[in-house]
Order: C-alpha cells, then sequence, then structure tokens
C-alpha cells in the first residue's frame, strides 16, 4: 500500500496504466500484477482532492485500507514520505543511505544519533519532493518549457521553514528553472491569482537593459503550465505575494 502511493506521488496522473514501465517495474519489485498496481493507483486518484476539484475521479471502491494510508499520509507527509523511501530502498536490496548517498554527503560526520537521522529524514524528503513536483510538470519549467534536469528546481511557494504542515504539499512547488527558481525565491517576480507571472518594481527598474528584454519581458504575464496533477495552490501563491515578492 505505501509503496504504490509513493509511486502514485510520482507519477503524472494520465501515465498510471499497466504499459507504464515504472508500473511493471513496481508490480515485479512487490511480487503483483501491473493490472494491479494500476487498479490501486486509480484507488488513490479517487482520494486525491486536486483531482476531484477538476471533476476526475478514479476508482472508488479501493477499500478502507486505500483511504487509511492516504489519510495517515496527508496528516503526516513527513513521516510517511520517509517511511515510503525507507521501504522502497530495501524491496531494491539496498538502504535509503546509500541509495541517497550523493544527497547525503554533506551532513557532517560528526553529527550522530537522532540529530543525524532527522537531517537524512529531511534530505531524503525533499529529493523526493523534487521528484514530485518534476513530474508533476513533467520535468519542464512552468514558466519556459526548459526540459533539462540539471537546470530544474523544484521551487517551494511557501519556504520550508516557514510552513511545516506545508513543505512537502505537492501544490507547493512549481518547476522553475534555475533563473527563475531564484528571481522567484527573492521575491522579484510572482503569479497573481490568475497564476500569471508578474514582477517586483526592483526588476522592472532594468526594463531599459538587454537582459531583461533578452530574459524576462517574455515571460511577463505568462501563465503557469497546465498540468494535469497538482496546481501552485492559489492561497500559497498569495502568501508570497504578501511576504516575499516585491519586499
Amino acid at each position: 500500500m505505501i509503496l504504490v502511493l509513493n509511486l502514485y506521488l510520482k507519477m503524472p496522473f494520465g501515465k498510471m496504466h499497466k504499459g507504464n514501465q515504472d508500473v511493471i517495474r513496481m508490480a515485479q519489485m512487490i511480487g503483483r500484477t501491473p493490472d494491479a498496481v494500476a487498479f490501486r493507483l486509480a484507488n488513490y486518484a479517487s482520494y486525491d482532492p486536486q483531482l476531484k476539484q477538476r471533476g476526475v475521479s478514479g476508482m472508488s471502491h479501493g477499500g478502507k485500507n486505500v483511504g487509511k494510508c492516504w489519510e495517515e499520509f496527508f496528516n503526516d507527509r513527513e513521516k510517511l514520505l520517509f517511511e515510503s523511501e525507507r521501504i522502497l530502498a530495501k524491496y531494491e536490496n539496498t538502504s535509503v543511505e546509500k541509495k541517497y548517498e550523493e544527497e547525503l554527503k554533506e551532513i557532517s560526520e560528526d553529527i550522530t544519533g537522532e540529530t543525524r537521522i532527522m537531517q537524512i529524514k529531511t534530505r531524503v524528503n525533499q529529493f523526493v519532493f523534487r521528484q514530485i513536483v518534476l513530474a508533476n510538470y513533467e520535468c519542464k519549467c512552468a514558466i519556459t518549457g526548459i526540459d533539462i534536469p540539471e537546470l530544474l528546481v523544484a521551487s517551494h511557494i511557501v519556504p520550508w521553514a516557514e510552513n511545516k504542515k506545508e513543505r512537502l504539499n505537492p501544490e507547493n512547488g512549481i518547476c522553475l528553472s534555475s533563473l527563475f527558481d531564484k528571481a522567484f525565491d527573492r521575491g522579484l517576480i510572482g503569479f497573481d491569482e490568475d497564476r500569471k507571472v508578474i514582477f517586483s518594481t526592483s526588476l522592472l527598474n532594468n526594463m531599459d537593459k538587454a537582459y531583461y528584454d533578452e530574459y524576462f519581458r517574455p515571460i511577463y504575464q505568462r501563465p503557469l503550465a497546465d498540468t494535469k496533477k497538482y496546481t501552485a495552490n492559489r492561497d500559497f501563491l498569495k502568501w508570497h505575494r504578501d511576504h516575499i515578492f516585491n519586499k
């Protein structure tokens, strides 16, 4: 149940079918059929509030276990997301520490005990959040369409440190290229109520410069790319406008 939920979170809605290689791989790993995994993915879709808002429904007769697992995840994303990665690593015959060795290498060897465990959990969850957000935007910048993974960032709308409950909420993430991630993070750009790009006063003060015409003018009032699953939450975008944008 937890492993398929992990897969559901990382997978675009339109690709949750038995022919998807990730579905086949999961089925082989846990000893189920691709049909069974695809069916369970559709069960989770029926509990997804974002899809319900769009009038999309999965297979609602998924049983109490599906609902219980879904509620547990959304009541404590940090706990269950890390737990799902720990279980997944076990099925892949490795450990979380080895699987995410590159992401964890900056954690000092001098840090031990509960503090080290918490830092590992945080780093792993941040990386998985990136996977979820990039998959949601089909690995393309939501403003420019740039599709080079090395240049893409899972930008938090409400920063990680500001809201513990929502820090791993996919609606709190936007896939942006490095330039616009930094501009968004520093309040140089934001998004209005229609999710269209707006510019800060300090950015508009550079309208006479060549780089403004090349990099910024083309994206002004451009809407965020459509997604099939998680849409940037308007309340979070308003929080960004009120607390970070143009400050």
